[in-house]
C-alpha cells in the first residue's frame, strides 16, 4: 500500500458511477468512435461494470482515485453483453458496434492472470496509484493461484507501457490491428506478462 492509498477487492455501489466516468476517461480515447456518445458510454459501464472483478484504489477519506478490473473465466469487469448492449444502444446500435467490440476481445487466459483495465482520476495521477493498483493486482493474481500477470497495452499509450516496464512487465507479443487502426486510433497491442 503506498501512503495515503488503500486498495480493496471489489467496487461499491456507491462509487460505480465515478468508476464508469474514470474508466471512461482513460479508455474513451480509443473506444469513443463505437462506445460514445459519453453518455451512452457512461450508462453502458455503470450497468455492466463487476463489482467482484475489481480492486479500487480510494484515499483516506474514501474518495475513488483509480481501479483495476480483471478478467476471470467467470467474466471480465467491463465486458457485458448483448442484452446490455441493446439495452444502451439500441437495436440499431448493438448491430454495428458488437461486431467491432468483438474484434477487440481478448480470450481469458487460464495459465496467466488477465489485467482487464486499469485506470486512475486525473487528479490522482502522478502519486502512485497506478503502482498501488498493479502491486494488488499482483497480490491478487499470487492468491487465486496464477504464477503470472498477463495485460495488454496500445501502442499510443507510451505511459502506461513505461509503467508496466518498470514494474518489470515484458513484451511477448504485438498485435496489428490493421484496417481496424481507422476506427480505434491505434496500430496495435502488445501483450506484456510478468511473473508473480
Amino acid at each position: 500500500m503506498t501512503r495515503g492509498i488503500t486498495v480493496s477487492l471489489g467496487l461499491p455501489p456507491s462509487l460505480r458511477d465515478q468508476a464508469a466516468v474514470i474508466y471512461w476517461q482513460a479508455f474513451g480515447g480509443k473506444l469513443g468512435r463505437v462506445m460514445g456518445p459519453d453518455a451512452r458510454a457512461h450508462a453502458f459501464l455503470a450497468r455492466v461494470m463487476r463489482a467482484d472483478h475489481a480492486l479500487v484504489a480510494r484515499d483516506e477519506t474514501g474518495a475513488l482515485l483509480g481501479l483495476a478490473g480483471f478478467k476471470t473465466p467467470q467474466g471480465s469487469f467491463a465486458g457485458g453483453s448483448w442484452t446490455d448492449m441493446r439495452a444502451v444502444y439500441g437495436l440499431a446500435g448493438l448491430a454495428w458496434r458488437l461486431p467491432l467490440l468483438a474484434l477487440l476481445s481478448r480470450e481469458v487466459d487460464n495459465d496467466r492472470f488477465l489485467l482487464d483495465g486499469i485506470c486512475v482520476a486525473p487528479a490522482a495521477r502522478g502519486l502512485g496509484v497506478g503502482s498501488a493498483l498493479m502491486a494488488a493486482i499482483e497480490d491478487e493474481a499470487r492468491a487465486r493461484g496464477y504464477a503470472y500477470v498477463r495485460l495488454d497495452v496500445i501502442d499510443t499509450n507510451w505511459r502506461a507501457r513505461a509503467l508496466y516496464e518498470r514494474l518489470g512487465y515484458m513484451g511477448i507479443k504485438t498485435a496489428p490491428l490493421g484496417p481496424l487502426r481507422h476506427v480505434f486510433g491505434f496500430d496495435a497491442a502488445v501483450t506484456m506478462v510478468k511473473p508473480v
